[in-house]
Parts: C-alpha cells; structure tokens; sequence
C-alpha cells in the first residue's frame, strides 16, 4: 500500500508550521501526564529524569518539545539537540497510539525514525509496550460519528 496517500498535504504542514511551538509542547506534556505519570515505573522515572524529549510529526510540520522533571512531564523551549527524537507522520502516531501498527514493523521500514540516545528510545518503546493504554481508544474521546469526519476509519471499532 501506497504510505504516501496518508501524509497530509504540503500545505497543511506549511500553516500548522507557523503555529507558535511551546503551547503544543504545553499540550503534549499535559496529554503524557493525563496517560502515563501514574503508570511509570520508578526505574524508568529515575532514567527519564532531565532527559530532553522531541517527538517529530514530519508530515504536520510540528514536534513537541518535553522532559520527565523528576514528578512529571514538563514542556521544554526547543533549545539544543534533545536527548532523543522520535519522528513519524501524522498516520504512523495515530496507527502507534491505537496499536494498529508496530513500532519495530514502521522503525525497520523507516517511517518511525529515532534520533539520539538509541538506548533511552528502547526503553520508552519497551515501556510503552508494557503499559496498557486504553485512553488512546479514539472512540472513547469523541464519537464515532465526529472522528469518522476527521480521521477516515476512526468511526469503526477496533476489534
């Protein structure tokens, strides 16, 4: 299948580009502390603790700028290189968050890319694998009838 058709058009990427990057950040941060803070383990705390964070949508032209503060995730200004990147589409974030698609299937297809400290990418791959995360079940944040508009094949249930 063609990956391409999923992108989103060159144009869109263009105008969420020039949206202002530390209020996505703000929102991404407080999105991984609603889903993970209570489900990390002290280990992977202790590891995450300073390290800088950037997940790349390359396809929208944004990335989200955070770290693990030693209590939570905290947004952070894009300055210097992060400890770590990970890059995707738009797509390929949505097929991670529903468990529809594999990281190692899209990472050995480079359409997840990871940039940095490739010892701290497997820890959060491995820990995210191991946590059960039914808030990204898109059908219990909207209706079905609302994301089938927005995200073709977000309306049909997942079994």
């Amino acid at each position: 299948m063609n990956q391409n058709r999923f992108l989103l058009p060159e144009p869109v990427g263009k105008l969420l580009s020039l949206l202002p990057v530390f209020p996505g950040s703000l929102l991404f941060a407080t999105g991984l502390n609603l889903a993970l803070k209570g489900n990390l383990p002290e280990d992977v705390r202790q590891t995450l603790n300073g390290k800088k964070l950037r997940i790349k949508v390359s396809d929208a032209c944004l990335s989200f700028d955070f770290q693990w503060n030693g209590s939570r995730f905290a947004a952070v200004q894009p300055v210097g290189e992060p400890d770590l990147t990970i890059c995707a589409s738009a797509h390929d974030f949505l097929l991670l968050a529903r468990r529809q698609e594999d990281p190692d299937t899209l990472f050995f297809s480079r359409r997840l890319l990871m940039e940095g400290d490739t010892e701290l990418g497997l820890l959060v791959k491995n820990t995210l694998d191991a946590i059960d995360l039914p808030v990204f079940e898109l059908g219990r944040l909207a209706p079905a009838r609302v994301l089938g508009r927005i995200i073709p094949g977000a309306g049909r249930s997942q079994s």
